[in-house]
């Protein structure tokens, strides 16, 4: 019988070396050049010569047709043997599926019922070892490209910690003695992460080579299973390179490959008004986390093309509509809020109107407080206004109103608070409608707290300043961070944020939306103006589900929707 010779090249590749059977008798080691049929047995050139001298008929076959060789000695232990228990394998439990030795029935199948010896089975039940083949090199294409990922991530945290301990130090030099216990809590908060994320990354790494290389031997070892194989071995080589490859399956399922990880860090400009606050530098966040989001909120929008939709419908009283609030759902649909017909309307998914309610009052703007819940702002009230099953619930069954002492525009909520803003004043709210304070006040003249926003962490504050011309920023304490302006900020209306962090300002006396960066430094797009169709636009809103941003304007019937790249 020929016996086989494991070697390794460059600690992955297997190679299979048949050794010849006369050398070996003699203790020496000798890779075979033909496998003689009758004889059972493999030669080297120099021992086919003398074979040949005895045996001249014999049928032998060379390298070139190993699939007629029988299958090497060391191949069928790999198949034959038992991987728990380093036992012959006899038997297979048709209950479980699996291959089984008599340490495995002891164990763990005794009270199983369809427990077979293998040498007895159906031969249906064999497997195409060619299909098995092509599926184990499918698979380890896979799981090398996994491997390969993960590893270029491994890189990509290491250059991303590099730049965000740079921002860090840059940042550091800004600051005075007093920050050094700060910065040691972001340096540890930084290494942490970076920690967690090698951690897991190099886990990936060492499953996905283990997968890689066990299914890569039985993918081997598949190969060299010849015509002359007993029915048992391919039975329990399928069955094998089956379980292997569902192991790796499954493997490949739970850890898809994903986008190259990296960390942000979010620093504090401010960081000098507020140090005896603070508990560290910024922020270091693992993108891992939530991938869902877009990780550096100052990520270009860009638009690739506009649609206009209308939504008056015949009931309206008013000849035009004006869409002061809009509220994207997570459902994907969208409600509006017409303060021109004193009406919410509810848009389907392809921005038809599918129902409406109507108010009492004229209805300023719009936010969602729950999946079934959405707050109006009118004048000096607000109102919750139900949404069931798709639509909005007309009539006051199920509605709650709450009168305020003062005027309430723009209404937006964070971790069940209420942010209120009256044209003066921003106030803050419990969620049963009771004042905390009152946490910012502009009395320079005219509308100077209009609308607002909230970073997605709700860390900061966004406010519009109609009247002069300004988006400003606040704490949470109310405490102003920065106050913004530009050429094009004339006259700005509604105000939002995307669950990602993207900034947008609609400009009603500009024609414009723009989006800024998230510290309110500078403008960096233009993401809509008179030549995409916006004119004097009073509420804007992105569209998660479609990846879209809704406008809607003053005296205008139609609601623009824009495709974003």
């Amino acid at each position: 019988m020929a016996t086989f010779v494991g070697s390794t090249h460059k600690g992955e590749d297997l190679v299979k070396e048949y050794s010849c059977g006369a050398c070996e008798s003699k203790n020496i080691i000798q890779s075979a050049d033909v496998f003689c049929e009758p004889c059972l047995k493999c030669f080297c050139k120099n021992c086919l010569h003398y074979h040949d001298q005895i045996f001249v008929n014999h049928l032998t076959y060379g390298r070139g047709e190993t699939n007629k060789w029988p299958p090497a000695k060391t191949m069928v232990e790999l198949f034959l043997k038992c991987d728990s228990h380093n036992k012959k394998l006899k038997l297979f439990c048709q209950d479980h599926s699996q291959l089984c030795c008599s340490d495995c029935v002891l164990l763990n199948h005794r009270q199983c019922t369809n427990l077979a010896l293998i040498s007895e089975l159906d031969k249906r039940l064999s497997v195409d070892m060619k299909q098995m083949s092509n599926k184990i090199q499918t698979i380890l294409a896979e799981l090398n490209k996994c491997k390969k990922t993960q590893e270029g991530t491994i890189l990509s945290v290491e250059g991303s910690y590099s730049e965000r301990l740079q921002e860090i130090t840059e940042m550091r030099k800004k600051l005075n003695a007093a920050l050094d216990k700060l910065e040691n809590a972001t340096l540890k908060e930084l290494e942490e992460i970076r920690t967690k994320l090698q951690t897991a990354l190099k886990k990936d790494v060492d499953n996905c080579s283990r997968l890689k290389d066990e299914l890569h031997r039985l993918g081997e070892a598949v190969k060299g299973i010849g015509d002359q194989s007993k029915t048992e071995i391919e039975f329990i080589a399928g069955r094998k390179c089956l379980d292997k490859i569902q192991e790796s399956v499954s493997y490949l399922k739970e850890n898809p490959v994903k986008v190259q990880t990296s960390t942000i860090f979010k620093a504090n400009t401010e960081i000098l008004q507020y140090l005896s606050k603070q508990s560290g530098l910024g922020r270091t966040v693992d993108s891992k986390q939530s991938p869902k989001k877009v990780m550096n909120p100052d990520q270009v929008l860009t638009l690739k093309r506009t649609f206009e939709y209308n939504v008056k419908i015949l009931s309206d009283k008013r000849q035009t509509c004006y869409i002061l609030g809009i509220c994207s759902l997570p459902s994907g649909q969208t409600i509006i809020a017409d303060y021109n017909n004193k009406r919410l309307k509810m848009l389907d998914k392809d921005y038809n109107v599918s129902s409406h309610c109507d108010l009492d009052c004229y209805p300023q703007d719009i936010f969602q407080i729950t999946q079934n819940m959405v707050a109006v702002t009118d004048n000096n009230k607000v109102q919750f206004i139900p949404v069931e099953n798709g639509k909005l619930v007309s009539g006051h069954a199920g509605r709650s109103m709450f009168e305020l002492r003062h005027a309430a525009l723009g209404i937006s909520c964070h971790n069940r608070e209420l942010y209120i803003t009256s044209g003066t004043a921003l106030y803050l709210y419990t969620w049963s409608m009771n004042v905390i304070k009152m946490l910012y006040e502009d009395t320079g003249g005219g509308i100077t707290v209009y609308k607002c926003a909230l970073s997605p962490d709700g860390d900061w504050i966004y406010v519009t300043n109609f009247s002069q011309h300004t988006l400003t920023t606040l704490a949470t304490d109310g405490t102003v961070i920065s106050t913004f302006t530009d050429p094009e900020l004339q006259g700005p209306k509604a105000v939002h944020v995307t669950p990602t962090g993207q900034l947008l300002v609609c400009t009603f006396n500009s024609h414009t939306v723009i989006q800024v960066d998230h510290e309110e430094r500078k403008k960096i797009a233009t993401l809509a103006s008179q030549k995409e169709g916006v004119s004097y636009p009073v509420s804007v809103c992105y569209n998660t589900n479609s990846h879209q941003i809704i406008v809607g304007a003053y005296a205008s019937n139609n609601i623009s929707v824009m495709d974003l790249q």
